[in-house]
């Protein structure tokens, strides 16, 4: 199915960084989700030299990469620049999951571009494609409340409340993906956008995080 605009999907990229003391960090739900993703597919990831990497036969679809850069964060783009241009994709066909300060957290956006809104992740994507029209399903972990940094607030460990939040939201995004490949964007967006999950796996609607 297509994404916001006419080309269909053909990557969908967790943004993260590699290694153990990273992985339950509030910024590699991009990694965590695509990792949720490929356990209800039965997809298994292989090492490469961009990361890991695993395709999914996707029914009435086609073939779609899902792609964990082992660039670290800030070089996500020399991961999935040169990929993209190998394979001729369109950057409307590389689908970003993403974690987003400006949305509470476990709230969910998709976007079908927009700026990178700090995040130096997109930051690193917008410059290896050259555009920010490129599709991101944004997670939201909020705003470090006090003195705390943002980049202690990212590379922390989620807890309480919001750790529940994100748990479920991790579960929710995957579903999201595989919406928007199985029935198409605008289903997928009309059914997740701005939803909050709430511990339990209750859900709340909620507005417009706003930035990115």
């Amino acid at each position: 199915m297509s994404g916001p605009g006419p080309a269909p999907i053909r990557l969908v990229v967790g943004l993260g960084n590699p290694g153990p003391q990273y992985r339950l960090t509030r910024h590699n739900l991009g990694f965590r989700v695509l990792d949720r993703l490929a356990e209800r597919q039965g997809l298994v990831f292989r090492l490469t030299r961009r990361g890991e990497e695993a395709e999914w036969a996707v029914p009435g679809n086609g073939r779609v990469l899902l792609l964990k850069p082992h660039t670290f964060m800030n070089l996500s783009g020399q991961a999935v620049g040169p990929l993209v241009r190998r394979h001729g994709w369109p950057p409307a066909a590389v689908l970003v999951v993403v974690d987003d300060l400006a949305l509470a957290p476990g709230q969910i956006r998709l976007r079908a571009g927009g700026s990178a809104g700090g995040h130096n992740g997109l930051k690193s994507l917008i410059e290896a494609l050259g555009t920010e029209e490129f599709p991101r399903l944004r997670i939201g972990i909020g705003h470090p409340q006090g003195r705390m940094p943002v980049i202690d607030w990212v590379l922390g460990v989620p807890w309480g409340e919001d750790r529940a939040r994100l748990e479920a939201a991790v579960d929710t995004a995957a579903e999201a993906v595989e919406t928007v490949l199985t029935r198409g964007w605008d289903q997928a967006a009309t059914r997740y956008n701005a939803t909050s999950l709430l511990p339990g796996g209750g859900r709340a609607g909620g507005g417009d995080g706003g930035g990115v």
